[in-house]
C-alpha cells in the first residue's frame, strides 16, 4: 500500500493560533483539508506566548534538543505539540523566549514599526524547521513554505542540506498571498543567514535593489511556485504595478509558476448553521435573509423604511489598495442612488477621520463602524444585499467568497481572485453571480453599483443570482485537490537547478 503523503506546512501565524490576516486563515484550514484527503501533515508556526488572544492550548515539549545557528552563535530551539485529538493535523510550535514572546508578531506596539530583528526571527524558524527534519525519524515528501517569513528555508535547503539524507528526497513549495509584503533587510544583515557573504552581490539570488530580498530568495530556489488565485499570478508578471519588482523574475519561472484559488471555511461560514446571525436560511428556504436585514438595518440606526432599499456591505482593511480612494470619490453619487453603506475595518488613519465625518454627514445612509467585530462581520454578510470590493488589487480575497455563500451579491473590480470568483450578471447569463467593472476609477465603479440596483429593483433576477452564489462551491476540499496535484508534480520532476555559487555555512 503506497504511504500517505507527507507535507510539513510552515507558516509564521496560523488560525486558531496566530493572526493578523488572511495567511492564519489559509494555514489553519488548508492543512485541515489536505489531511482529509489522506496527507499526512505537519503545521510548524511560532510559539507567540506574548500575544493575547488566540485558542489555549495543551502543550508538551519534544524531547530531541534541537540547535539552530544563527549570526554564527547556536541558538536553542524547544519544539510544543498541541495535545488535541480533535484535529487530523499536527500542529508543532517553536518556542524561543528571545524570539516570540513578544506582544505582537511582526511590528513593535511602542514603535508602530517592524521588529528590527524580524530577519533573525524568521530565519530561526525557517533553518530550524530543517535543523528539526535532520533528526526526527519522519520525513517529508514536501515542505510547504508561504511568504517571505519562511522563503529562505528553500534557499538552506538547495544550499546547506542538499545532501542530507534525511531530506535529500524534500521538495519545496512557496506560496505567495500578497508579492507587496517581501521580507527586505539591511545588506549588513546579510550574516544573520549564516551563509557565506560572497553569495550576496547584486542580481545574486538574495539581493533586491540592494536589500536582502527573502522573498526573492524563496522564489529563486524554491522547487514549485504558486500564489492564491489564478488571475493573480497571470498579473504578478505583466508589469511593476503587479510584480512589485519581481515581475522578470517570475516571468523567467512561468513554468514552476501557478495559480491555486484560496477556499474558505464553509462550516464556519455557512449561513444555514451560523451561530453569529439572528436568523439562519438556505439556498432552498432564503427567507430568513430579510430578518438579518432588519437586524442589521436596526443595529446601523437606519430607518426600518429603508428595508426596500439596497443595503450595500464592506468589510476591509482601510487602504487606497482596497479601493477606499474611489469610495470617497464617489460617495455623493452613491448616496444619491438611495442605498445604504455600512462598512467594518481598520487601518488608515486618514480613512478612519473621513468615515467618523460621514457618520455624521451621511447618518440616515451611512455607518461606519472603525473595529475588528468576527461576530460583526458575519452580520453584515447576512443582512447586506450587496458587497463592495472595488480593489486595485486583490490577490485572492475571501469576502466576495463569504458574500456569494450569504446570498450577497458582490460588486468588484476585475483583479486578482475577484476576477476568478465573481463573473458578470449582465454579461453572462449563466455564470453571471455579481456585477464586475475593469477601469480603475470612481465612474467605472459607480457604474457597476448602479447595474446592481437596477438588478435588485427586478425581484426574480435577483433571486436568482442569491441562489447561483449561494450555491457556489469555494469549500477548500477543491482547493486542496490542486494542491496535492502541485505536490505530486514537483515529486515527478528533478530538482530544479540550483545556484553555482559554493554552498558554504558559516557556524556549522
Amino acid at each position: 500500500m503506497k504511504r500517505p503523503l507527507r507535507v510539513l506546512y510552515l507558516s509564521s501565524e496560523v488560525v486558531p493560533f496566530s493572526k493578523t490576516g488572511g495567511l492564519a486563515d489559509v494555514a489553519g484550514a488548508l492543512p485541515e483539508a489536505l489531511a482529509q484527503l489522506g496527507c499526512e501533515i505537519r503545521v510548524l508556526s511560532p510559539h507567540y506566548s506574548g500575544q493575547k488572544g488566540g485558542k489555549q492550548r495543551t502543550v508538551s515539549a519534544t524531547t530531541v534538543p534541537i540547535t539552530v545557528p544563527i549570526n554564527g552563535r547556536p541558538q536553542s530551539l524547544t519544539l510544543q505539540t498541541l495535545a488535541d485529538g480533535s484535529s487530523n493535523v499536527r500542529h508543532y510550535f517553536a518556542e524561543h523566549a528571545g524570539y516570540f514572546s513578544r506582544a505582537s508578531l511582526y511590528v513593535d506596539p511602542a514603535t508602530g514599526r517592524d521588529y528590527p530583528d524580524n530577519d533573525e526571527r524568521f530565519v530561526f524558524l525557517s533553518r530550524g524547521a530543517l535543523e528539526w527534519m535532520r533528526v526526527d525519524r519522519w520525513r517529508p515528501d514536501i515542505i510547504h513554505l508561504n511568504d517571505w517569513q519562511t522563503a529562505t528555508t528553500a534557499a538552506f535547503l538547495a544550499l546547506l542540506y542538499r545532501d542530507d539524507p534525511a531530506l535529500v528526497q524534500a521538495r519545496t513549495i512557496l506560496t505567495v498571498h500578497n508579492l507587496a509584503y517581501q521580507g527586505l533587510f539591511d545588506a549588513e544583515r546579510f550574516e544573520v543567514l549564516g551563509l557565506d557573504p560572497g553569495l550576496f552581490f547584486p542580481t545574486s539570488p538574495f539581493e533586491f535593489w540592494g536589500k536582502i530580498g527573502f522573498l526573492k530568495t524563496g522564489l529563486v530556489y524554491a522547487d514549485k511556485l504558486n500564489t492564491v488565485s489564478p488571475t493573480y499570478a497571470r498579473e504578478i508578471q505583466s508589469s511593476p504595478e503587479f510584480g512589485c519588482g519581481l515581475e522578470g523574475l517570475l516571468r523567467e519561472r512561468r513554468a514552476d509558476l501557478s495559480g491555486i484559488l484560496n477556499g474558505i471555511d464553509d462550516a464556519v461560514w455557512n449561513p444555514a448553521t451560523d451561530s453569529l446571525i439572528p436568523q439562519t436560511f438556505t439556498p432552498a428556504a432564503p427567507a430568513g435573509k430579510k430578518a438579518n436585514k432588519r437586524y442589521l438595518l436596526e443595529l446601523c440606526g437606519f430607518a426600518k423604511s429603508r428595508q426596500d432599499r439596497p443595503l450595500i456591505g464592506m468589510i476591509s482593511r482601510l487602504a487606497d489598495q482596497k479601493g477606499f480612494d474611489l469610495v470617497a470619490e464617489a460617495a455623493q453619487r452613491i448616496f444619491a442612488l438611495d442605498v445604504n453603506l455600512v462598512l467594518l475595518g481598520t487601518g488608515d488613519p486618514a480613512f478612519h477621520t473621513l468615515f467618523e465625518e460621514w457618520n455624521k454627514r451621511f447618518a440616515t445612509q451611512f455607518r461606519a463602524f472603525l473595529t475588528f467585530d468576527n461576530k460583526l462581520a458575519h452580520q453584515i454578510e447576512a443582512g447586506s444585499d450587496m458587497f463592495l470590493m472595488p480593489s486595485r488589487y486583490e490577490p485572492c480575497g475571501l469576502n466576495q467568497m463569504y458574500s456569494l455563500r450569504y446570498g450577497t451579491v458582490p460588486i468588484v473590480r476585475a483583479t486578482g481572485g475577484l476576477a476568478d470568483t465573481v463573473f458578470d450578471a449582465d454579461d453572462d447569463a449563466k455564470r453571471g453571480n455579481g456585477f464586475v467593472f475593469v477601469d480603475y476609477t470612481a465612474e467605472a465603479m459607480l457604474a457597476a453599483v448602479r447595474r446592481a440596483v437596477t438588478a435588485y429593483g427586478a425581484p426574480k433576477r435577483w433571486a436568482t443570482l442569491m441562489k447561483r452564489g449561494m450555491e457556489t462551491d469555494f469549500s477548500w476540499r477543491r482547493s486542496a485537490q490542486d494542491y496535492i496535484a502541485l505536490y505530486e508534480a514537483a515529486l515527478a520532476a528533478p530538482p530544479k537547478e540550483r545556484s553555482s555559487q559554493p554552498a558554504v555555512a558559516v557556524g556549522r
